[in-house]
């Protein structure tokens, strides 16, 4: 993970929410929605990127808030 911001990523048991570049996850879930949700709202309040990984490892989802404004990519 090199993109900034915060990154859903599998964990083998869920999925986990951590920071770019982070080893320690900020959060872990039983779904992939609950994660987005929680990575989500630290993204808004950090005005940062948001970046959902498949299950393969993959970023399959990109979503800037660091203009104020959702964009999705």
């Amino acid at each position: 993970m090199t993109k900034k911001g915060q990154h859903v990523v599998p964990n083998g048991n869920g999925w986990s929410v951590k920071k770019a570049g982070g080893v320690k996850a900020s959060s872990n879930h039983p779904t992939q929605a609950g994660a987005v949700q929680a990575a989500t709202q630290i993204a808004k309040n950090q005005k940062t990127e948001l970046y959902v990984h498949g299950k393969d490892g993959r970023i399959r989802e990109h979503n800037s808030y660091s203009g104020g404004l959702r964009t999705k990519k």
